[in-house]
């Protein structure tokens, strides 16, 4: 039984809005700021540099999309290029880390703003509690209603549309014809208060601080804005669900890229007109501050519900492609027990199984998200990593291998812009995040590592099984 084709390109416009746009860009907005100590110009050269490197690629993955069409897009893609196995290293790596990682991430940051409506620390009980709650609640909509699961995708999207809309657009007109009295850090108590003053003069003094610089800085928020934009090549995971897929899925993938770059400049830069760069920068969600000023208590907190949406969204869209990665692998009769993992349910027409293991491994990062990151005494020490970063930084560096072979393999077919250029660019770009990556978490990239080879090793020995499997079965027939 094989998956029916039930999306179309608006749907897969959506997803790739939807996964991309939700926690990020309030999420990593104040790292960013935090990292360049308030240097904005600098925070911006951050976001181009990084949605520039996201069109590159995706614009490349593009160009293979109107060639190869089977079950999991970059899988898929990696099959063509390198080879059948480097394609089931990179769907066990997304199996295993890099999308059920995400999806953690995710669960905890829905809850931490859903939290921030009644007043929780972003550490409480409740907060992961919560956490767990949304996780399952995700994975639930998508195991049992996958259309369901699509057209909650087209809604959220739209919905988390309207905070980041309102705070670029209206917020930064209003407060540009309007004096009122806007946030900032009193310079003696170290207290936020509200000051009068035009949103004019708080942007020119945002852009007026110095802050740090540096290409170690620069690195440093360009790494962070890697998961602002990640999750677009998600988008390729329901290539086998996508009508017209060859046509629609380049299409949906730099449509989607370009909106998100504009959406996120665009709020950077209206936000920092709501409060001081020492405002945004408050470890307590500083952002709040620029939403509750410009709209008000009711409409603010009305705009926080929105925020809560968003990144429900994008949970949700996480773990739709993470339902599907298991089950990429299965279909290839690669991987463990493929002949389980490969079953698709007759009522609701979803790899069940596949799903189920997605939940688990999904479960286990949620854990070690909060024991690396956010409990009081570190619970893996040297091992504790931010797995917001770096399994995304991974995935681009494996992106190089398939780029090099498009080249080599697709030149002719694709042209000298297509063919060489294109894929060259994201080459480069690639580069540039490891190299970045390794500049920003320094040691913690060494300790990354090692769990990456474990995990990657455990995938090997599942490739040896099914090699000597194959063996056996050969032999017996001659």
């Amino acid at each position: 039984m094989k998956l029916e084709k039930k999306y179309g390109l608006f749907t897969a416009i959506c997803m790739v809005i939807g996964i991309v746009i939700g926690s990020g860009v309030f999420f990593k907005a104040q790292t960013i700021l935090q990292k360049t100590e308030g240097n904005m110009p600098l925070g911006i050269l951050a976001w181009i540099i990084g949605g520039v490197i996201m069109v590159i690629c995706a614009c490349t993955f593009g160009i293979m999309a109107t060639k190869y069409s089977h079950v999991n897009g970059l899988v898929d893609y990696a099959e063509v290029t390198v080879g059948k196995k480097y394609a089931y290293f990179m769907g066990w790596f997304m199996a295993t880390i890099y999308t059920p990682s995400m999806t953690g991430v995710l669960a905890w940051v829905s809850a931490r703003y859903f939290g921030e409506l009644f007043g929780w620390s972003a550490t409480d009980a409740q907060v992961m509690t919560v956490g767990c709650i949304f996780l399952v609640g995700s994975y639930a909509i998508n195991a049992l209603s996958p259309k369901l699961a699509g057209k909650f995708q087209v809604s959220t999207t739209v919905i988390k549309l309207i905070p980041l809309f309102l705070m670029a657009v209206v917020g930064t007109i209003y407060g540009l014809v309007k004096n009122v009295a806007r946030y900032e850090v009193d310079p003696i108590t170290g207290t936020i208060i509200a000051n009068g003053t035009s949103q004019i003069q708080i942007l020119l003094e945002n852009f007026k601080t110095t802050g740090a610089s540096g290409m170690n800085v620069l690195f440093g928020a360009v790494v962070a804005t890697a998961f602002a934009y990640e999750g677009w090549i998600l988008a390729t995971t329901i290539n086998a669900e996508l009508k017209d897929a060859k046509k629609n899925l380049p299409i949906a993938l730099f449509v989607g890229s370009l909106i998100i770059i504009a959406v996120y400049i665009l709020y950077y830069i209206g936000v920092a007109g709501g409060a001081t760069v020492k405002v945004l920068q408050n470890a307590n969600g500083g952002a709040q501050y620029a939403f509750l000023q410009i709209f008000g208590d009711l409409f603010g907190t009305i705009l926080k519900v929105f925020i809560v949406i968003s990144c429900l969204g994008t949970l949700n869209g996480l773990m739709l492609a993470c339902t599907r990665c298991l089950y990429s692998l299965s279909t290839r009769k690669m991987g463990p027990k493929p002949e389980m993992f490969e079953q698709i349910d007759n009522s609701t027409n979803m790899p069940t199984n596949s799903a189920i293991f997605a939940l688990l491994v999904c479960a286990l990062w949620f854990t070690y998200f909060y024991g690396a990151n956010l409990a009081p005494k570190l619970w893996f020490g040297v091992f504790s990593f931010d797995s917001s970063e770096l399994p995304i930084v991974t995935i681009y560096t494996m992106y190089i291998p398939i780029f090099i072979m498009l080249i080599k393999k697709d030149r002719k077919e694709f042209g000298v812009f297509k063919g060489i250029v294109l894929p060259t660019l994201s080459i480069i770009s690639c580069a540039f995040m490891t190299i970045a990556a390794i500049y920003a978490h320094k040691s913690s990239v060494i300790y990354y590592l090692i769990i990456y080879v474990i995990i990657m090793l455990v995938g090997i020995l599942f490739l040896l099984k099914k090699n000597k499997v194959d063996c056996v079965q050969e032999n017996n027939k001659q």
